[in-house]
């Protein structure tokens, strides 16, 4: 790798701890290449990424960013799992280091506060942003619906009686 390419590398990763809402840092103990492609084929469809940097040019692009405190964490091969959503590089990462002994959760950071192991596990409990975004249409619409079904009932009694007598007419 030459200089130029440290450089945008530097540059790329600056502008991804800018752009994301949660970092998690993991240690990888020899996974496979089908192991990787998984793991970065469920980081995308979860809205993230998942990428390993050389960690001297991780420290140098963290500087000046919020993600200032994963520098200790960066010795070893580690690898970079990051997301807008604070909870998905989390709870994809998790899941994963279930699957595979290869694979370790070190810590991670959500904008300026530091997450240790523990606080990435109970980070990838909550619910994701669109699972809280449902939750509250869910809400917002259960009322309306209710009153809809409450203003129809009138109208079906009615129509069940006038059908009744109309039948008791007939016969």
């Amino acid at each position: 790798m030459d200089r130029d390419q440290k450089t945008a590398a530097v540059a790329e990763l600056k502008q991804t701890f800018s752009e994301v809402g949660v970092v998690v840092v993991t240690r990888n103990l020899g996974l496979t290449v089908a192991q990787s492609t998984q793991l970065r084929t469920k980081m995308r469809e979860a809205g993230g990424a998942y990428r390993v940097s050389k960690n001297r040019l991780a420290r140098i692009a963290l500087d000046g960013t919020d993600y200032g405190s994963l520098s200790d964490m960066l010795t070893g091969p580690v690898g970079l799992a990051t997301s807008i959503d604070p909870v998905a590089a989390a709870k994809v990462a998790v899941d994963f280091a279930k699957t595979t002994d290869k694979f370790e959760i070190v810590g991670g950071a959500m904008g300026a506060t530091p997450l240790d192991v523990a606080g990435v596990q109970a980070l990838a409990t909550l619910p994701s942003l669109d699972e809280l975004r449902a939750k509250i249409v869910g809400l917002i619409v259960a009322p309306a619906t209710k009153i809809a079904t409450i203003a129809q009932a009138p109208a079906a009694q009615l129509a069940r009686v006038l059908a009744a007598h109309a039948e008791k007419e007939a016969a």
